[in-house]
């Protein structure tokens, strides 16, 4: 039988702490996040009050009503089968490293390696997206109230740095309180979709037909119509896979979950089940709302000309602000769990600087890591200062595909991992049990064709060498995709693999520094 973990040579009552001590970890993050806010920040990063409303153009012009009204349900039951996979594997390791860590552990380094990576450049991504997002929409309510020019992409970015700071601020100086917030997120996305989904329901004057919402198929993409089923309509999904992404939060807070091993198994997946259901509903909504179909498809489909078209200006300005706020919530989030995930790899020592990203205050707030990968974000979306010709996002859309191809790639690993190593595994409290192996392959599959998609030109004129080929309508994805695995695979066999060994234990270091501090 082996010993107890123990720190300064004294057994660790608390069976979290104890739990992280066999995975090789000192409890330095403060646990004192409940399930309910474990559950609350996975739930505010999937924000339908966000992905439903910044994402929308994507499904609209390409595929229309069709890849929302059967898209959203659909694409949702695969998300879902992703998170039961995800949730057996939190429960079994509830660590801050979380997808990364699980691949180390149950692979080698280097599946450690590469899936910190792409988690990590898709957390970046995922929390970029939200707050440009974010920043779109503080345009509109600055432009509804005010003389502000909602179209200037160069301000729109300067709300994007301005929002993002805030974000930075309320994760280091309001640790006491960040859990709470999650919380009261829930509750604002709650009541706020409600409130959206009523007024669309009670205020426009006419409403869209069922034969509309439900068989209408559109195709503004440019592609050929031919090419619509195989094509145009699987890049409408994004709008689904990309909504309801960044449940990894649960894993990322689990080293601050009280009951972790249950608390973050049941807030993933339930995260994705209730974020799937709101957000159809919301979504069908916008649909039945949208009676002003040519000047819809003007706009790139941007949900925005949905109100303005059918709401008077009074309720068009409260679901803009409603959907904004709900936003701003999202982005909180968003910075909270990939500030986790910088400090955890870092701890590790994979990531340029580690000691300085690793660092936590008297607080237990990792500040540095907050910070930089702020930063990063910011580099990435620097894009979005040039606009399409075609009024399209493109840019947006980019930054939408990285974070999802990086999140998803990141989450495929150790899923399929969990296959490899079937019954040797040893699971937690929360366990799929006997079915891992149909939902695992089913998972692994969708990943695949999901990220092959994400990857390729969303129009023709993102083609080289096609008529009208413009450097703006490129989709830079698969760009920056190269860079980050190319970049990490270069590094991983020029260096890495020599010195990086996976998760690194701090308990015995831990242990060794307080049982001699106690000598002395």
């Amino acid at each position: 039988m082996s010993a107890s973990p123990t720190q300064a040579g004294l057994p660790i009552e608390d069976d979290d702490e104890k739990r992280l001590a066999e995975l090789g970890y000192k409890q330095e993050l403060k646990r004192k996040w409940s399930g309910f806010s474990n559950f609350a920040i996975s739930f505010s990063i999937i924000s339908i009050l966000a992905g439903c409303f910044t994402t929308f153009g994507q499904a609209w012009m390409n595929g229309g009503p069709i890849a929302i009204s059967w898209g959203w349900p659909l694409i949702s039951i695969f998300i879902l089968i992703i998170g039961f996979c995800m949730s057996e594997l939190v429960s079994a390791y509830p660590t801050a490293g979380g997808i990364y860590w699980w691949a180390a552990r149950m692979g080698k380094p280097v599946h450690g390696w590469f899936t910190g990576w792409l988690n990590l450049v898709g957390l970046v991504a995922v929390t970029a997206s939200v707050d440009y997002g974010c920043a779109t929409f503080l345009s509109l309510v600055l432009d509804a109230y005010t003389s502000w020019d909602s179209a200037n992409l160069n301000l729109t970015f300067l709300l994007f740095v301005v929002i993002l700071a805030a974000h930075v601020a309320i994760n280091i100086w309001g640790h006491n309180i960040i859990d709470v917030l999650q919380n009261v997120s829930v509750w604002w996305h709650v009541a706020g979709s409600a409130v959206i989904v009523l007024i669309l329901v009670f205020v426009p004057e006419k409403h869209q037909s069922l034969s509309f919402v439900f068989t209408e198929r559109f195709n503004n993409s440019g592609y050929s119509d031919a090419t619509y089923w195989f094509l145009v309509l699987p890049f409408g999904f994004l709008l689904t896979q990309y909504t309801i992404t960044g449940f990894d939060a649960c894993a990322h807070v689990s080293e601050e979950t009280k009951g972790a091993s249950k608390a973050a198994a049941r807030g993933l997946w339930q995260s994705i089940f209730y974020s799937a259901i709101g957000g159809w509903i919301l979504l069908l909504s916008f649909l039945f709302a949208a009676t002003h179909v040519d000047e819809i498809t003007a706009a790139a489909g941007f949900s925005g000309a949905i109100f303005e078209t059918a709401l008077t200006p009074g309720f068009f300005k409260a679901v803009i602000l409603i959907s904004t706020i709900g936003q701003f919530f999202c982005g909180m989030s968003c910075v909270t769990s990939m500030s986790r995930m910088t400090y955890a790899f870092s701890r590790d020592r994979a990531v340029p600087g580690w000691r300085l990203w690793s660092k936590v205050d008297r607080n237990g707030t990792p500040v540095n890591a907050i910070m930089g990968a702020a930063v990063a974000g910011l580099v990435l979306t620097l894009p979005a200062l040039y606009k399409s010709p075609t009024g399209a996002p493109t840019a947006f859309y980019a930054v939408v595909s990285v974070a999802v191809i990086g999140l998803y790639v990141a989450f495929l690993i150790p899923i399929y991992l969990r296959l490899r190593m079937g019954d040797k595994f040893v699971p937690g409290p929360w366990t799929l049990g006997s079915k891992y192996k149909v939902l695992g392959w089913i998972a692994v599959v969708e990943i695949v064709i999901v990220s092959i998609y994400f990857i390729m030109p969303f129009t023709p004129t993102a083609i080289p060498g096609h008529e009208g080929f413009t450097w703006t309508a490129v989709n830079y994805a698969p760009i920056a995709m190269i860079i980050v695995i190319g970049g990490a695979a270069l590094w991983w066999v020029l260096s890495a693999r020599t010195w990086f060994h996976g998760p690194i234990r701090t308990i015995d270091q831990a242990l060794a520094e307080d049982t001699a501090a106690a000598q002395e």
